[in-house]
C-alpha cells in the first residue's frame, strides 16, 4: 500500500505510524516539512481526515464584528491596528454593533465572531455591555468572542483574575472563544514579530483556563513570515500537549501571512505549496484536534478547495465583515471576504466532498448531498 503513493521513501516510517493511528514525533513533523513529496504528505493527511470525518466538510453562516481597531500592541504582521494618535481608528457604539448583528441575523447567521484591538481607553463594561446587549437582542446568535490575547489584556489592564474575566464575559454572553493571537509560540520568533503581546506560554495557559469552565476555543498559527520549520512543529506539539491537558480546542486554523500593509511587507508570504504542506502536517501532528480549517479568506477559494484533499475538513463560513477588515492580519486584498451559502456548498461539492452546515460547536444543522 505504501509503495502506491509515496515517492519519498523516508516517509514510509511515518506512513506506518499514520496507518497504525500512532502519534507522530517532533522529528516526524520536521521530516514531513523537509520532504518534497507533497502528494505523499497530502495523501497521508487525507487518510487521517477521512478516518475522522469521511467526506463530510463543515461550514457555517457567520459574520465578523470588530468592535475597535485601536491597539497598543504594534505587531509587525498586523495591517489592522491603529494608535490613538493616528487617523483611521474607530470604536463601535452599541448601536453600531447591533446593526452588524441585525444584518447577520437577517442573513441567517448562527455565529458572530467578535475580535478587536487592545484598546486602553475603554472600560471593561464596554465589553460586558456589548455581549449582554447582543445576547438580549439576538439570543440565537452564538457569540464567539475574544482571543486569549484579549482575555490576558483584560485581566492585566483591568486588574482582575483570569477566572473573573472569563466568568464575567461568559455571564454577559460569551459562548466560546476564537483562536487568534497564537501567531507562533516560539519565544525568540514571537519576540521579533509581536514584542508587546501575550507570550506563547501565557496564551496556552489562558486557553486551558477557558477550557476548565467548559467553554470551547479554537487555535491558530500564523505562518509564512520569519518563523522556522522548527517553530512550526514546536507550535503543533505545544498545542497538542495543551489539548491533552484541557481538551477544549475544537478546530485548528492555519493563517497564511499576507505581507502588504504590514511592517513585514518586504517578505513574500507563503506559497500555495507551503500552505498545503502546513495544512497537511497540522492534520498529521494534531491527532487530538478534530477539525482543521481551510480558511478560504486567506487561502483563496480555489486553494481552499484543494486543501480539502490535504487534511482540511472545514471550509469556515460565509463571513461578511460589513466592509471592515476581518481580523488583525486578515487583509488579503486579492481575495473576497464574503461567500453565499450556495457558493460554499458548490465549492465543497466540486472538490468531491459532502457539505455539512454546522453551528459553532460543530452540531450538524443540514447535510447536503455528497459529491
Amino acid at each position: 500500500m505504501l509503495n502506491n503513493f509515496l515517492l519519498d521513501r523516508q516517509l514510509e516510517p511515518i506512513a506506518e505510524k499514520v496507518i497504525a493511528n500512532e502519534r507522530l514525533s517532533f522529528e516526524d513533523g520536521m521530516n514531513l516539512f523537509r520532504s518534497n513529496d507533497l502528494h505523499g504528505v497530502g495523501r497521508l493527511a487525507d487518510i487521517v481526515r477521512r478516518r475522522k470525518h469521511g467526506p463530510a466538510t463543515y461550514f457555517n453562516v457567520n459574520r465578523h464584528l470588530n468592535p475597535t481597531n485601536y491597539c497598543y500592541a504594534d505587531c509587525k504582521f498586523c495591517g489592522f491596528f491603529v494608535k490613538h494618535n493616528q487617523e483611521g481608528g474607530y470604536t463601535h457604539s452599541l448601536e453600531e454593533s447591533l446593526k452588524v448583528a441585525r444584518e447577520a441575523a437577517e442573513q441567517g447567521a448562527t455565529e458572530l465572531h467578535i475580535v478587536g484591538g487592545l484598546n486602553t481607553r475603554l472600560p471593561f463594561s464596554y465589553y460586558t455591555d456589548l455581549l449582554s446587549t447582543l445576547k438580549r437582542e439576538f439570543p440565537k446568535l452564538h457569540l464567539k468572542a475574544f482571543t486569549m490575547v484579549e482575555l490576558d489584556f483584560f485581566a492585566k489592564f483591568y486588574k482582575m483574575t483570569d477566572e473573573e474575566v472569563i466568568e464575567k464575559l461568559h455571564r454577559a454572553g460569551m459562548d466560546s472563544c476564537p483562536g487568534g493571537g497564537a501567531e507562533v509560540f516560539a519565544e525568540e520568533t514571537r519576540e521579533k514579530i509581536c514584542t508587546h503581546k501575550t507570550d506563547g506560554g501565557r496564551w496556552l495557559e489562558m486557553a486551558g483556563k477557558v477550557h476548565q469552565t467548559g467553554l470551547k476555543t479554537n487555535a491558530t498559527m500564523l505562518y509564512g513570515h520569519i518563523e522556522t520549520t522548527e517553530d512550526r512543529v514546536d507550535h503543533f506539539v505545544r498545542l497538542r500537549e495543551q489539548q491533552d491537558k484541557s481538551g477544549g480546542f475544537q478546530c485548528f486554523i492555519p493563517l497564511a501571512f499576507y505581507p502588504p500593509g504590514t511592517q513585514l511587507s518586504h517578505l513574500p508570504g507563503p506559497s500555495g505549496i507551503d500552505s498545503l504542506k502546513v495544512i497537511a502536517v497540522s492534520r498529521l501532528m494534531l491527532d487530538n484536534l478534530d477539525h482543521i480549517k481551510a480558511y478560504w479568506v486567506m487561502l483563496g477559494k480555489r486553494l481552499a478547495q484543494t486543501a480539502l484533499h490535504f487534511g482540511a475538513n472545514d471550509f469556515d463560513g460565509t463571513i461578511s465583515s460589513g466592509g471592515e477588515l476581518m481580523e488583525s492580519y486578515l487583509v488579503e486584498a486579492k481575495n473576497e471576504n464574503e461567500a453565499t451559502k450556495d457558493e460554499i456548498v458548490r465549492l465543497i461539492t466540486e472538490a468531491g466532498f459532502q457539505p455539512v452546515e454546522r453551528d459553532t460547536l460543530y452540531h450538524p444543522l443540514r447535510a447536503y448531498a455528497a459529491a
